[in-house]
């Protein structure tokens, strides 16, 4: 067992049992824990503990937070307040993602090599899993201190997972011909995360962490939040993800339009920057796309994506309404017909397109569903923002506006819809985000400060263990 498991063990021991004192310095831990829990050391070694499906240690971690949460929460007089209408879309949601699992299970998925067991531990638990980390956040996120708190930590993990891909991706590799193959195996094999999704998920940090720079006062932590956020965006360069590349320029594009204007012009010299001084991240980028012998060439620009999609829309066309349940592709027989098609030289599982693939499942009553809570979810976002009444309101927003929007645009050619391993900072983020809304519209209704707090300093606060007043 290496040193890295067993620290991993060790810590996640410590905060499951210190949870039971203070569940939101656990859960902001748990939150962190995520830059490692996909390392295959970690992540294959303690898997399923003692042979029991499920049982690993961030969820061991995790069913400790939730329990303390639910047990501490009335004495600490917290009272559910989310709006009904984002009750209701998250409600919608989940149901969706059941309903579809539970199709598959009618589908006979021993047939497809799935049990009854995989199916609810990967199809239902897996993926519902990643909503209590949002509920909690939402939930004890009643203080100007735990908003900051949490934000810091949710921009951390990113930093955390940047810094490993540096390590492991040495930047001489960046001008090397191969750069693609060693890219995708370096950070397969020693971060854990399939490189795509990686890509986007940094594509969204760098931005998250100038959202988060006017809660930083001093000059010397504006400059060290600066920094992290180069890191994070050279990080998301060595990945090699294009869709992830797409993200980060569309967000920074989006963002700056709508309220970084100077951005606008930092966005060009850095995309110039790249192209000079990273030659093999440049031609990644640019692949397929004709530059030097006008020649575009639509497969090497998708990934061969190309193939898949026309049979995917087919064969959504055939059931628009409800779709064909969880993993589609492979019970509908897309993915056995592509291979004989295509003489077993593409393999597509799934479609590679997180839109695509709810159509696929769930139709357009899943679709119309899902999508909203992501558009509500954005919304909220840039309302907060755009506020310029209080530095906290526009660093929570400009945080999820900037992770939301590089899911959004990398969903067009990869990912997913169904929450999973990669998505698990965008949703604390937006449990966060919901509550300074929720927050800042009681405010404006009272007349009165956010949280019923003056703004503070804006330095960065540290992991202290307060805990809301018990009310006698």
């Amino acid at each position: 067992m290496s040193i890295r498991v067993v620290l991993c063990v060790l810590l996640t021991l410590c905060f499951s049992v210190y949870a039971w004192r203070n569940y939101f310095v656990s859960l902001c831990a748990s939150i962190l824990l995520m830059a490692i829990m996909q390392h295959p050391d970690v992540l294959y070694t303690l898997k399923n503990i003692g042979g029991i499906q499920g049982l690993n240690l961030w969820n061991l971690l995790m069913a400790n937070v939730t329990c303390a949460w639910l047990v501490r929460r009335r004495s600490e007089g917290l009272v559910w307040d989310m709006p009904r209408y984002i009750r209701n879309l998250l409600l919608a949601y989940l149901a969706v993602i059941v309903l579809s699992a539970v199709r598959f299970l009618f589908n006979d998925p021993d047939r497809y090599g799935f049990t009854f067991g995989d199916v609810i531990s990967e199809n239902i638990i897996n993926s519902i899993k990643w909503f209590i980390p949002c509920l909690i956040l939402y939930d004890v996120c009643r203080t100007r201190r735990r908003v900051m708190v949490a934000l810091f930590v949710i921009v951390s993990l990113y930093f955390l997972l940047a810094a490993q891909v540096i390590k492991h991706v040495p930047l001489s590799y960046a001008v090397a011909d191969n750069f693609d193959h060693l890219a995708y195996k370096l950070v397969q094999d020693s971060v854990g995360y399939n490189r795509v999704t990686l890509s986007m998920m940094l594509a969204g940090a760098s931005w998250a962490m100038l959202a988060m720079l006017p809660l930083v006062k001093t000059r010397l932590r504006k400059c060290a939040m600066l920094g992290a956020a180069g890191v994070v965006a050279l990080g998301q360069a060595l990945t090699g993800g294009r869709s992830g590349y797409m993200g980060w320029l569309a967000v920074g594009l989006i963002l700056g339009v709508v309220r970084w204007r100077r951005m606008l012009l930092v966005i060009p010299a850095v995309v110039i920057a790249v192209c000079i001084f990273l030659p093999a991240v440049r031609d990644r980028m640019l692949m397929g796309m004709g530059v030097g012998n006008n020649t575009t060439d639509t497969y090497e620009m998708t990934s061969g994506r190309n193939i898949a999609w026309p049979y995917v829309i087919a064969k959504i066309k055939e059931g628009p309404i409800f779709g064909f349940g969880r993993n589609a592709m492979i019970t509908t027989g897309l993915y056995q017909r592509i291979l004989y098609d295509t003489d077993d030289s593409e393999s597509f599982p799934h479609p590679h397109n997180a839109y695509l693939e709810i159509l696929l499942d769930c139709g357009l009553a899943g679709f119309f569903v899902v999508v909203p809570f992501y558009l509500m979810a954005l919304r909220n976002g840039f309302r907060l923002f755009l506020d310029k009444s209080d530095l906290l309101c526009s660093a929570a927003g400009g945080v999820v506006c900037a992770l939301l929007l590089a899911l959004l645009v990398a969903a067009m050619g990869g990912e997913t819809f169904y929450p999973r391993e990669g998505a698990a900072g965008m949703w604390a983020a937006i449990g966060v985000m919901l509550r300074v809304a929720v927050e800042r519209n009681r405010a404006r209704e009272e007349n009165a400060p956010l949280f019923g707090e003056t703004e503070t300093s804006g330095e960065p606060p540290g992991l202290g263990v307060e805990t809301f007043p018990i009310p006698a």
